[in-house]
C-alpha cells in the first residue's frame, strides 16, 4: 500500500527507523450504560488475538474525572472507551480483520459478545483513526511503571490543524526537537501518531504518561519553562500550525497491557 505525499513528507522528517502504525478505537457507549460485555470481549478475545497476530502491546483507557482543562482545550467523550493497537506494518493492520474471522479461538471466546440482541448492543458505534508513527518516536514507548503496571495516568492529546501543510509543520516541530523536552522533563511517553485515516482531518494524535496528576502537572511545567521548547514555539516557521486542542485525561482498564 502507497502512503499519500503528503504522509511521506512528514514521515521522512526526524532521526531515521521503521515506524509502526497504529489504530485508535473509540468504543461511544449510551449514557450510563454497563461497559461489561465489551470489557470482556476485549480482554478475553479481541486482545489475545491481536497479540497472537503480533499487535502488542494494547492500550484500553477509560476517560478520568478531572475538573478545570487546561485553558484552550477541550474535553470531551466521558462514555467512551479508547483502544490504542499498534500495527509493524500498514500491511498488518489491512490484513486484520480477515485472520481474525479465520481464527476459531477468536471467535470462540467472542461468541457472547457477537450474539449480543440487537435491544442490548455493547455500544453505539466506533469511531477508527488509521495513524503513521512519527519519525520522532518510531515505535511505542513505555515508562517503568506502566510495564509493571503500577498506579499511573495518561493524556491523550489531539492537534487538529486547518491545512495539511500546517500540519505536516507541526509534526515537523515535534520531530525537531519537542519529543526531546518532553523525555527530558520526565514525561512518559507512549506514542505520537499523524492521522492517516479517519474522522476529522488534518489531525495528530500523542499520549504521555505519569505516575499521578501531580507528577504529570509538574512535569508540564518543566516543559514550558524549557528553552528548547520556547525557542521553538517562537519561531516563525510553526505558527498557526495548530487550531484546536482536544485534551483527554485516561485511566487504564485492568485489562490494559499499557
Amino acid at each position: 500500500m502507497t502512503l499519500p505525499a503528503l504522509s511521506v513528507a512528514a514521515a521522512e522528517r526526524g532521526p531515521a527507523g521503521p515506524q509502526e502504525y497504529y489504530e485508535l478505537r473509540a468504543y461511544r457507549l449510551k449514557s450510563g450504560a454497563s461497559p461489561a460485555s465489551l470489557d470482556a470481549y476485549l480482554e478475553t478475545a479481541l486482545i489475545p488475538a491481536l497479540n497472537r497476530l503480533g499487535s502488542k502491546p494494547i492500550g484500553v483507557f477509560a476517560q478520568q474525572e478531572r475538573s478545570g482543562p487546561p485553558a484552550g482545550t477541550e474535553v470531551r467523550d466521558p462514555n467512551t472507551l479508547f483502544v490504542l493497537i499498534p500495527y509493524h506494518s500498514v500491511e498488518s493492520w489491512a490484513t486484520a480483520a480477515s485472520r481474525l474471522s479465520a481464527d476459531e479461538q477468536y471467535q470462540k471466546a467472542g461468541a457472547d459478545y457477537f450474539n449480543l440482541p440487537k435491544t442490548s448492543p455493547a455500544y453505539e458505534r466506533i469511531d477508527s483513526w488509521l495513524m503513521l508513527a512519527f519519525a520522532g518516536l518510531p515505535k511505542l514507548e513505555q515508562p517503568a511503571y506502566s510495564l509493571e503496571k503500577k498506579p499511573r495516568m495518561f493524556e491523550m492529546r489531539t492537534y487538529e490543524s486547518y491545512s495539511e501543510l500546517k500540519a505536516i509543520k507541526k509534526i515537523e516541530m515535534f520531530n525537531s526537537g519537542e519529543i526531546e523536552v518532553m523525555r527530558e522533563v520526565g514525561l512518559g511517553l507512549i506514542f505520537y501518531g499523524q492521522t492517516l485515516l479517519g474522522p476529522g482531518l488534518p489531525r495528530l494524535t500523542y499520549m504521555v504518561s505519569a505516575e499521578n496528576q501531580e507528577a504529570h502537572s509538574k512535569h508540564w511545567g518543566g516543559f514550558g519553562k524549557h528553552p528548547t521548547w520556547n525557542k521553538l514555539k517562537n519561531d516563525p516557521q510553526y505558527a498557526d500550525t495548530v487550531s484546536k486542542i482536544v485534551n483527554r485525561f485516561l485511566v487504564p482498564t485492568g485489562y490494559s497491557q499499557i
